[in-house]
């Protein structure tokens, strides 16, 4: 990764990018590169939070793309890297010297974006200023929910190193991600806070990112903040790369880090988005499996126990 880079390159200083996504969206709609499905969707209460719950209609084509993945790779003996090359109808911007964006091919959310960095990086290193730089400026432009999945039991499924920002809403029938309500119920007092009815290792902390400065002021915001949660789940920064996994979920106004213990349970799939408030399942079995182990005990169940 090269270390002596402007930022702030006239060319990489696009105000646009809202309009770029909505325009490569299309596109890639229309000539197949995007393979988003859903068939249904519920809302599950629980202990406050409305968890947002799709029927995903591709999750057994993404399972069969995975697989043929695995597959070439142990024929070839070489791991499949599918941003390098990227997918060129699912391109969507030059972020920095970095980072580039993508839309998501596997996308369970409108304009589900992939921030990854240009040369292969491990998905489970230290996140850096460069991740957080490409990160703020798509931030600026969209108001949404920025998440990182640090490990395959955190729900990494590509070891290419890539942060993702979905809009805001996730719903019209939530206030920006449904796990926002008990978010406002956080007075902020500390710097660094917890939610009660999470039970398990986690850190919560406020974050003052504006899009009124420069948007690498905010990266710094960023990962000082970063480097605070890491602490307040005891991960040692000094190490090469983390000792766990974990999840980080980025808005405008707040950060939360949340240590993995394992990537499901019950069958059930769980990555960041989990913890905003959202799960996947791929019929309607396991929903009704959902619906009976509750939301939240799934959630305390992937998570790494309080110690």
């Amino acid at each position: 990764m090269a270390t002596n880079m402007n930022l702030d390159r006239e060319e990489f200083e696009s105000t646009d990018l809202w309009e770029k996504v909505i325009t490569q969206t299309s596109h890639a709609i229309n000539c197949g590169a995007l393979q988003s499905n859903v068939t249904n969707y519920e809302f599950i209460e629980d202990t406050k939070i409305k968890f947002l719950v799709k029927i995903l209609d591709n999750f057994p084509q993404k399972e069969n793309s995975q697989k043929q993945e695995t597959q070439q790779h142990k024929k070839t003996e070489k791991k499949i890297d599918p941003f390098l090359p990227y997918e060129k109808d699912l391109f969507v911007t030059n972020l920095s010297e970095t980072h580039l964006c993508l839309l998501n091919k596997y996308n369970v959310f409108d304009y589900h974006l992939l921030i990854i960095t240009r040369v292969f990086e491990e998905q489970q290193s230290w996140l850096d200023l460069h991740n957080f730089a490409a990160l703020s400026k798509c931030l600026s432009q969209i108001d949404g929910l920025g998440f990182y999945n640090s490990g395959t039991l955190a729900g990494a499924s590509q070891h290419h190193k890539h942060l993702q920002l979905v809009p805001f809403p996730l719903s019209s029938q939530v206030e920006k991600i449904p796990i926002e309500s008990i978010i406002k119920e956080t007075n902020f007092e500390e710097d660094i806070e917890f939610i009660s009815s999470f039970n398990f290792n986690h850190a919560l902390t406020k974050i003052n990112f504006t899009t009124g400065q420069n948007y690498f002021q905010n990266a710094l915001i960023m990962l000082e903040n970063y480097h605070k949660l890491l602490m307040a789940i005891n991960q040692p920064l000094h190490k090469e790369k983390p000792t766990v996994d974990y999840n980080l979920l980025i808005t405008r106004e707040w950060m939360m880090i949340i240590e993995r213990s394992q990537a499901s349970y019950e069958s059930i799939p769980v990555n960041s988005l989990g913890f905003a408030g959202t799960f996947f399942v791929k019929n309607q079995r396991q929903m009704a499996r959902l619906k009976e182990l509750t939301p939240l005990k799934i959630l305390h169940n992937v998570a790494k126990n309080k110690e």
